[in-house]
Formats: C-alpha cells, structure tokens, sequence
C-alpha cells in the first residue's frame, strides 16, 4: 500500500556535506593542504521524510500518489539538526499566494 503525501512529516535537515576539492590532473599541494584545514559546507534541505532510521534519511521534495522527485538520502553521521516543520497560514490567505499579497 502507498502511503499518501500527507502523512509524511515536512522537515528541516541541517547536514554536513562531503566536499571534494581539486581539478582533474595534478594539483597544487600548497593549495590542496589549505584546502584540507577548511570546514566541509553546512547544507539545509527541506522535503518530506519518506524514511529515517539509525543509519540515514531520505527525503523527497515533490510526491503524489503515482510519482516524485528525485531520493535525496543524508547519512546519520551528517545531520546536525532534524527540525519538524509546520504550516502557518490561516484559513483566509490559505488560497493566495503570499507573491500576490
């Protein structure tokens, strides 16, 4: 059974990602060092949480009951922050877009 868009939390994931540096062929490395000190960049995705568990997370940004985006999976040992996400819109504006506004 296919579980519908609704009941799948929306949520923030605050992650670490994987960098890699450099160009193909030979490098500098002076540069590759300076590099290597550098923090890896701090990435936010937002998406329906379609899976969690002790070893990753997946989310999907688009979905119905036929298809979706594209499966973005971010490893446990990279999440910084996991934070459940909630509408805030009254039932007046529900149908405007807040561009029109």
């Amino acid at each position: 059974m296919i579980r519908r868009k609704n009941n799948y939390p929306i949520v923030e994931v605050e992650w670490h990602d994987a960098e890699e540096s450099g160009e193909v062929g030979w490098n500098s490395t002076k540069e590759m060092l300076k590099l290597a000190r550098k923090q890896c960049p701090t990435m936010k995705s937002v998406g329906y949480l379609v899976h969690e568990s002790k070893t990753h997370v997946a989310l999907l940004s688009t979905i119905n009951d036929d298809s979706c985006s594209t499966l973005e999976k971010i490893p446990r040992g990279m999440v910084l922050k996991l934070t459940p996400l909630s509408a805030a819109i009254s039932p007046a504006t529900a149908t405007q877009s807040p561009l029109t506004q």
